[in-house]
């Protein structure tokens, strides 16, 4: 198996560095706001985004595991744990699939719907700020 060409670091401009530091900016800003309401409401930046991906991912209201680690961008074993730790608050489910019965569905139980709409909530006015800044300009 060969391995894939190294890209080419494009030659930067000074206001290069300074859209992309305006940017990293904003969204460590966005993460920050993030992290405190989540712990404002009992749970960890981690626990929010297993919920959201949850309910967030694509064509239904549940996700596997190894879905789950591939949009948080972590282990499959580290979900697992996430996943246990959320269970055991009461937040999520596991079901056997409903297809085949090797898959296990992660669903949000009652208890972390409620919370998790109350947080997606809380996050609208800061998205949107956020999404106003780099939204293309007419």
């Amino acid at each position: 198996m060969s391995t894939p060409p190294t890209p080419v670091a494009a030659v930067l401009r000074k206001d290069d560095y300074e859209r992309l530091s305006h940017f990293r900016h904003r969204l460590r800003r966005f993460l920050r706001a993030s992290e405190l309401l989540c712990k404002q409401h009992g749970l960890t930046p981690l626990q929010y985004q297993l919920l959201l991906h949850v309910m967030g991912f694509p064509g239904r209201t549940w996700a596997t595991v190894g879905e789950l680690a591939e949009r948080l961008q972590a282990h499959h074993h580290g979900v697992v744990a996430l996943v246990d730790r959320c269970e055991a608050l009461g937040l999520l489910e596991r079901r056997p699939g409903r297809d085949d019965q090797r898959v296990v569905e992660i669903h949000l139980r009652p208890k972390g719907g409620r919370l998790l709409a109350r947080l997606a909530g809380l996050h609208q006015n800061e998205l949107a700020r956020l999404l106003g800044e780099f939204a293309p300009r007419a």
